[in-house]
């Protein structure tokens, strides 16, 4: 599984379009070392142009070119002493001092998208986005759970992600990032025609493997499905998956799905039959039972339910919870800044 790059500096006509780095290690510190994107993103911030970056790129990218001197600036807690005196760290998700927004680390990421939009084009678009996205600012996650159940898995925890053209790739992202994360084995396969798939907002994403091949590792211990439109209709539509789904039920295997995946995967197939569950609130009128919609995650025995992409790192970790325990969807949540 991989994200075929689509470009970390963004062209633009106008001295206001964005340079961002993203983090991680080694990642970051590569990055750092590269002069040809140093003089590039140097020119852009001596033009007067937005810059950014997350995680450990603050302090081993743009403060060691000196680019955040006189700066007030955050970055991931393991690394902000590498800042040097020059740039003032603050302990907060996301700081904007003039044209630099810097962020702490993946929990934050979408505090610190929405702080990169709100510069380039105003709050009332933010508010736009970030409402349908069910995007919150504080950290922690919490989930419904009814009639409780043990989820039983023997080992490293296998999980099937399935793909199609159209999912929201953030869903899918959030999921398997935060799942290997935790160590479980986890196949994304696509159910198209060949491995690389187009989310919804122009990610391509590359799968492990294709569907029919994934469903020859069957069983899984937990099969997870990403919403997005027109993706969630088209794996709805995929036999293959849910004949695998309905195994998975009859076996009181674990299964579930994030925004238009649960209204359009598992409820038409009787999936959801004496299940509670959430989905976004643009298709909660598609579910027989909508009750429980307001609740951002939502577990009904093996079945587990989440609304939207701003919900997507709550839902993995309440995965992670079921699937491994809660030490260890603590040790993810901790990892991922989601937790202090």
């Amino acid at each position: 599984f991989g994200r075929v790059p689509c470009g970390l500096v963004l062209p633009c006509m106008g001295i206001n379009c964005l340079r961002m780095m993203q983090g991680g290690v080694p990642g970051a510190a590569n990055l750092g070392g590269r002069a040809t994107l140093e003089g590039i993103v140097r020119k852009h911030v001596e033009k007067g142009g937005l810059f950014a970056a997350i995680c450990a790129a603050p302090p081993l990218a743009l403060a060691s070119w000196g680019l955040l001197d006189g700066h007030k600036a955050t970055g991931h807690p393991w690394f902000v002493e590498k800042f040097p005196p020059k740039v003032t760290a603050v302990d907060a998700n996301v700081v904007v001092d003039g044209n630099a927004v810097t962020g702490t680390g993946p929990a934050t990421s979408m505090e610190f998208a929405m702080a990169l939009v709100e510069q380039l084009y105003g709050k009332e678009k933010v508010e736009q986005i970030a409402k349908p996205m069910l995007v919150r600012y504080e950290g922690g996650y919490s989930m419904k759970e009814l009639n409780s159940v043990e989820w039983h898995c023997s080992g490293t925890p296998k999980v099937l992600l399935p793909v199609a053209n159209g999912i929201e790739e953030m869903e899918a992202i959030i999921l398997v990032d935060a799942l290997r994360r935790a160590n479980a084995d986890v196949v994304v396969a696509s159910a198209e025609d060949g491995v690389v798939v187009t989310a919804r907002y122009g990610t391509r994403i590359v799968a492990d493997v294709m569907l029919d091949e994934a469903a020859d590792r069957a069983p899984f211990d937990l099969i997870i499905v990403p919403g997005g439109m027109p993706g969630a209709k088209t794996l709805g539509g995929c036999e293959q998956l849910v004949a695998l789904l309905k195994k998975q039920a009859e076996a009181n295997r674990p299964y579930g799905a994030i925004g238009a995946a649960t209204a359009h995967v598992l409820e038409p197939h009787g999936l959801l039959k004496g299940k509670k569950a959430t989905t976004c609130a643009s298709m909660a009128g598609l579910l027989a039972d909508g009750g429980e919609c307001e609740n951002r995650v939502v577990v009904d025995g093996n079945v587990i339910t989440s609304r939207s992409p701003g919900t997507a790192m709550e839902y993995a970790a309440a995965v992670v919870e079921k699937m491994m325990g809660r030490d260890e969807a603590r040790r993810l949540a901790e990892g991922l800044l989601f937790l202090s």
